[in-house]
């Protein structure tokens, strides 16, 4: 009996050295990453400097025609050349007609709902796929010898098989920094590669990087702070995607101020969503679905999608921008205009047709909560903002 309580406690021991060990690690890492930003900023001061004082010197008579094509376009770069771990932005240098039309109508379909942040880096639907790749294999490499992402079978992020032993359709990519969510599907070699759709979302000083798979999902949950979230899906621990807080379990008591905060690292650890988007998770994505959460100042291949503001002083139950109602919650309750039901999400063209499908068919109204209202809207001035 002795040796056996001998090699739990010896064993008890080395998993709490390989837990410091690791923590140290991170921390080392992120002392390192520091130390790059501040040297980064300086440089970027020191560049502006020297431009400006170029600029000084140079002579006033202006260049050449053809010394300012050279300083305008560069050879062998064109501005929608993109680059992960960069900026990347999108631009129309050099794209066809075809192709600013393509940017146009995905643009337009992505701002139709924002009332607040219009979508950013709306890039040429042709070009997603290519830089979905240049990302994913971005973080492979960045994340390769990361103990956060210890727990990952690999990091070439090949096919992966839900709960029920079923090929998990989806891969959800979750940019901390950024506050953006990307859904991926696989591409013809069996990798997750390929951008389906983009979620607006609110991360915070708690959510963890890594590598993980959902465990399971629920219709409402109990959160932090005694409050509750819609559509509920399990990362790890305590760690969910849902909707913004209810101060209670009722579709009309949102946490209107929260609401306002999307787009914005703002939560607990939790990823916060927009209802239609997080409702989208629980209706398609099966317990197993693997879940990547990463830093990256590029939000992802999509860009990042804009928001819907509520107006925090509009407490009337009967007027249609009721601040206590997520405007994208498909409650038939709802007092926002329908045209808000479809969210801020950057969707592809496959993503949008089968979103459409779904709700042709039923099969989206059919997993809508029961309603369940309370009458008023909790007033945050004097409840706070507790999730």
């Amino acid at each position: 009996m002795s040796d056996w309580r001998d090699e739990r406690e010896a064993e008890f021991e080395r998993s709490q050295e390989q837990r410091e060990r690791r923590r140290e690690e991170k921390r080392i890492r992120e002392q390192q990453r520091e130390r790059l930003v501040r040297l980064v900023a300086i440089g970027v001061v020191c560049g502006i400097a020297l431009i400006v004082l170029i600029s000084l010197l140079k002579p006033h008579g202006g260049a050449s025609p053809s010394a300012q094509t050279q300083q305008t376009e560069p050879s062998g770069q064109t501005s929608n050349s993109y680059t992960p771990g960069t900026d990347g932005g999108s631009g129309d240098g050099g794209l066809s007609d075809e192709a600013k039309a393509r940017i146009a109508e995905v643009s337009e379909r992505a701002s139709a709902n924002c009332t607040g942040a219009q979508p950013s880096d709306l890039t040429d639907p042709d070009t997603y796929n290519e830089r979905g790749k240049h990302i994913m294999q971005w973080i492979a490499d960045t994340y390769a010898d990361d103990p956060d992402f210890d727990n990952a079978d690999s990091l070439s992020f090949a096919t992966h098989y839900a709960s029920d032993g079923s090929v998990a359709p989806y891969l959800i990519a979750v940019n901390r920094a950024q506050n953006t969510v990307t859904v991926y599907v696989l591409d013809g070699d069996g990798n997750y590669t390929v951008p389906y759709q983009a979620f607006v979302c609110s991360t915070g000083d708690a959510t963890p990087i890594g590598y993980y798979t959902t465990p399971g999902s629920s219709s409402w949950g109990y959160l932090y702070g005694d409050v509750y979230g819609q559509y509920v899906t399990r990362i790890t621990g305590d760690i969910l995607f849902h909707s913004v807080p209810y101060y209670s379990q009722h579709q009309d008591d949102l946490e209107y101020q929260q609401y306002n905060k999307l787009g914005t690292s703002a939560s607990l650890g939790c990823i916060r969503l927009q209802v239609c988007d997080t409702k989208w998770i629980y209706d398609n994505c099966p317990a197993g679905t693997p879940v990547i959460i990463y830093d990256d100042k590029v939000p992802g291949p999509l860009g990042k999608p804009g928001t819907i503001r509520v107006d925090e002083t509009d407490d009337d139950v009967r007027s249609e921008t009721y601040r206590g109602f997520d405007p994208t919650d498909p409650n038939a309750e709802n007092p926002w205009d329908e045209q808000y039901r479809s969210g801020t999400a950057i969707r592809t063209n496959v993503a949008q047709r089968e979103w459409e499908q779904a709700q042709d068919r039923g099969t989206w109204s059919a997993t809508v909560n029961a309603t369940d209202l309370q009458g008023h809207s909790t007033d945050a001035s004097t409840a706070g903002n507790p999730g």
